[in-house]
């Protein structure tokens, strides 16, 4: 019967509060208006200050990605895992932080769909 008092007790949220800053680690949350500032500054440039009008068609739009793909998609650019000399050269000169920024900012802007259903 104890168990019972322990799941209608909140005992189940506080064991995911619990695990969540366990497996968080203490990582911060990515700064948005950081990452517009560094957008600005490195990115607007080719993918649009929207992150929605690349100079170039072959250009991918940033605004509405997944936040872990353009994380991802940085990272790998900064270890040569996805060759670019453009991409490559940018990604490069950015922190943790800056990509993390940068993944929040372009996740939080509305993008454009691809095609309609």
């Amino acid at each position: 019967m104890s168990d019972l008092r322990f799941f209608r007790s909140g005992g189940i949220a506080a064991l995911a509060g619990t695990f969540a800053l366990f497996v968080a680690g203490g990582a911060q949350a990515a700064d948005i208006a950081q990452g517009k500032e560094k957008a600005d500054q490195v990115c607007a440039a080719c993918h649009g200050k929207d992150g929605n009008t690349p100079i170039d068609p072959s250009y991918p739009r940033l605004a509405g990605q997944h936040g872990d793909y353009l994380r991802h998609a940085l990272r790998a650019y900064q270890t040569d895992q996805r060759k670019n000399p453009i991409m490559g050269a940018q990604a490069k000169q950015l922190s943790r932080a800056d990509i993390d920024n940068l993944a929040a900012f372009y996740a939080s802007l509305p993008g454009q769909l691809s095609h309609q259903r």
